[in-house]
C-alpha cells in the first residue's frame, strides 16, 4: 500500500501550546487521512520541548525532539546547551533538514511561525519544496494586536515574500467569531492563500495517561477547577483561586501547569483550605473541564479549545504580557457569550467567589460555534496531496 508522510514543526520557546495543537492535528490526519487519500500515513512530530516527548502519538508517529531554545528579552537563547543561539540555531537547522530529507514528507505543517526562531526553517523550506513536498502554515485565530503582527511580518521579509515559500495557511478557527484577515492580522498575500478551519475543538486526543500506580485526579463532584496552561504566568489567578470562597458542598481542583515553579507550587498549597487540591498537572484535564461546575482558566489556545466543546461556565482571565492574543481572543469569545471574561488587574478574591457562587447554577452552550477543525484539516491536507501529486505522465518520465 502507498504511504504518505507528513511532518509538523512547532518551536515551543515557551509552553507546549504549538506541539499540543500539531498533536491534536496528528491523532486527526492518523484517523481520517488514509480514507480520503487511499493510503497508509505516518508522521514525524518536531518539536522544541522536552516535555513534548511525553504525549503519546499514533501508531507509525514519532517525535523528534530538537535542542530548546527560549526567550531571553527580546530575542531567544539555549535553554540548557552550552553554545551561543546562532550556533544552535544552525545544529537545529541542519537536524531538521537531514530528518526530512530522508523522510521525504509529502507535507510539511509549521505552526505558527513560517520561518522557525531565527530563520532556522528557510533552508528546509527550500529543500523541502524542491522535492516536490508541500508546505502549510498553520495559525491560531488570534495573531496579535494588528500593528504588532504587521511588524513581525515585516521583520520576516514582508507577508509577499513569506507567502511565496508556502502553498497554503490554515486557521484554526471560526472566521465568524475572530477573522485575522479582517482584523488586519494576516495581510493579503497571506490571506489569499488562507481558509478558515474551525476550532481544533471536537475529536481532540487523550492526554498522556498518568503514571503507572496513579490514578487520574478526578474529585468528587461537585466541583470547580482552576486551570492554568503552562502555568509560567499564570500565579497571579492561581492566588486568587485558593483565596476565594467556594461555593458550598463544592469542592476545588487546581492544576498550575508544568511550567509554574515549585516554590509558588508549595505556597499555593499551603494558602488552600480542606476542599482544595493544588496539582502541577493532571492527564485528564478535557475532562476535568466537562465535569466541573465552573471553569476560572487563562485564555491560551488550547484550554480555550477544551473548553468551548463543553457547556461549562467559565471565567477566562487572559495573559496580557508579551502579547494581546489571550485578550483578544477572550474578548471575541465573550462576544458571542461562549464566556465570561475579566482582566486580572481588575479580578480579586471577592470578585472570584461571587462569579463562583453564581456560575455553579448555570450551564453555556456553545453549539453555534464551528468546532470542527479536526475533521476539515485532514480534509484540507487530503485536497492538498492530490493536488501535487504527479500526473501519470510525469511519472512516466520520470521513470525514464
Amino acid at each position: 500500500m502507498a504511504e504518505t508522510t507528513i511532518a509538523l514543526y512547532s518551536h515551543d520557546s515557551v509552553g507546549l501550546g504549538h506541539a499540543r495543537r500539531n498533536r491534536a492535528i496528528a491523532y486527526a490526519l492518523a484517523e481520517h487521512l488514509p480514507a480520503l487519500t487511499g493510503t497508509a500515513v505516518r508522521g514525524l512530530l518536531i518539536a522544541g520541548h522536552p516535555d513534548a516527548g511525553r504525549d503519546p502519538l499514533p501508531p507509525g508517529w514519532d517525535w523528534m525532539i530538537l535542542p530548546g531554545l527560549t526567550r531571553r528579552g527580546e530575542g531567544y537563547a539555549p535553554r540548557r546547551l552550552g553554545t551561543d543561539a546562532a550556533a544552535l540555531r544552525d545544529l537545529r537547522s541542519a537536524t531538521i533538514d537531514a530528518a526530512l530529507a530522508a523522510l521525504r514528507p509529502d507535507l510539511l505543517l509549521i505552526d505558527r511561525h513560517p520561518f522557525g526562531i531565527d530563520g532556522e526553517l528557510l533552508p528546509v523550506l527550500h529543500n523541502q519544496r524542491s522535492r516536490g513536498g508541500a508546505v502549510v502554515l498553520g495559525l491560531r485565530e488570534v495573531l496579535d494586536a494588528p500593528r504588532v503582527a504587521a511588524q513581525e511580518w515585516e521583520r520576516l521579509g514582508g507577508a509577499a515574500h513569506v507567502a511565496r515559500h508556502l502553498d497554503a495557511v490554515w486557521i484554526y478557527g471560526d472566521e465568524h467569531v475572530y477573522d485575522p484577515r479582517r482584523t488586519g492580522e494576516l495581510p493579503r498575500p497571506l490571506a489569499e492563500r488562507a481558509t478558515a478551519t474551525g476550532y481544533l475543538g471536537r475529536g481532540r486526543p487523550a492526554a498522556r495517561p498518568s503514571a503507572a500506580g496513579r490514578p487520574p485526579v478526578t474529585p468528587a463532584p461537585p466541583y470547580v477547577l482552576t486551570v492554568l496552561g503552562g502555568g509560567s504566568d499564570g500565579a497571579d489567578l492561581a492566588h486568587l483561586a485558593v483565596t476565594a470562597e467556594l461555593p458550598a458542598g463544592h469542592r476545588h481542583l487546581l492544576i498550575t501547569g508544568p511550567q509554574m515553579a515549585s516554590e509558588e507550587i508549595a505556597e499555593l498549597q499551603q494558602l488552600a483550605d480542606e476542599r482544595t487540591t493544588v496539582v502541577r498537572s493532571a492527564p485528564d484535564v478535557p475532562e476535568l473541564i466537562a465535569g466541573a461546575a465552573a471553569v476560572a482558566c487563562m485564555g491560551g489556545y488550547n484550554t480555550v479549545a477544551e473548553l468551548l466543546v463543553t457547556d461549562t461556565p467559565a471565567l477566562v482571565v487572559p495573559r496580557s504580557r508579551r502579547r494581546l492574543e489571550q485578550p483578544r481572543r477572550a474578548l471575541a469569545l465573550a462576544a458571542v457569550g461562549a464566556l465570561e471574561t475579566r482582566e486580572i488587574a481588575a479580578l480579586t478574591a471577592p470578585d472570584l467567589t461571587g462569579w463562583w457562587h453564581r456560575a455553579v447554577t448555570t450551564v453555556t452552550p456553545r453549539d453555534g460555534i464551528d468546532l470542527d477543525g479536526l475533521t476539515v484539516v485532514p480534509q484540507l491536507a487530503a485536497a492538498l496531496l492530490e493536488a501535487a501529486a504527479p500526473t501519470p505522465a510525469e511519472v512516466s518520465i520520470h521513470a525514464v
